[in-house]
């Protein structure tokens, strides 16, 4: 299966294909709070409703696969229960300044969405859509906050 590193450290999408072969290494915007979870029920409030302090990309293992949003665009589904998504990024809110963010050297600027994972048009579609095409694949999203081990612990030996 093909499967995707998500660094949330260093604001970063790696992409590998079902041999390991890295196929493409993006800037992403990521959620707003730095944090590891994702507010129980989350998934079905109105984003108005979400504090600032919610917005959280989640870390874990997810198995993901291409899908439609509420408004018929091509993204990939990342955590469905927590609403959480991988797509090409949304600039129609001019004030938030997601393209110049993306950009920008700094991490720290990276920090805006609502949890969703947000990469540039063109690796979303050259890279993310055509690796994704027709077949499910693994999403890891590396934490903030908590160790590595906490996150993943079936990698782990338990002693």
């Amino acid at each position: 299966m093909p499967f995707m590193l998500v660094d949330k450290q260093r604001a970063q999408v790696l992409m590998f294909d079902a041999n390991g072969q890295l196929s493409g290494v993006s800037p992403a915007l990521l959620g707003l709070a730095v944090g590891d979870d994702s507010v129980p029920g989350i998934g079905e409030r109105p984003l108005w409703s979400i504090r600032p302090e919610e917005r959280t990309t989640p870390a874990g293992r997810f198995v993901a696969s291409l899908g439609r949003n509420i408004k018929g665009k091509e993204i990939l589904w990342v955590d469905y229960e927590s609403a959480i998504s991988l797509h090409p990024v949304v600039t129609s809110n001019s004030k938030e300044r997601r393209a110049e963010r993306l950009a920008s050297p700094h991490t720290h600027d990276k920090r805006i969405s609502y949890g969703c994972i947000n990469v540039p048009q063109e690796f979303f579609t050259r890279v993310v859509g055509e690796t994704f095409k027709d077949t499910a694949g693994v999403v890891y999203v590396l934490p903030d906050i908590r160790p590595i081990h906490a996150v993943f612990t079936s990698y782990y030996e338990v002693k």
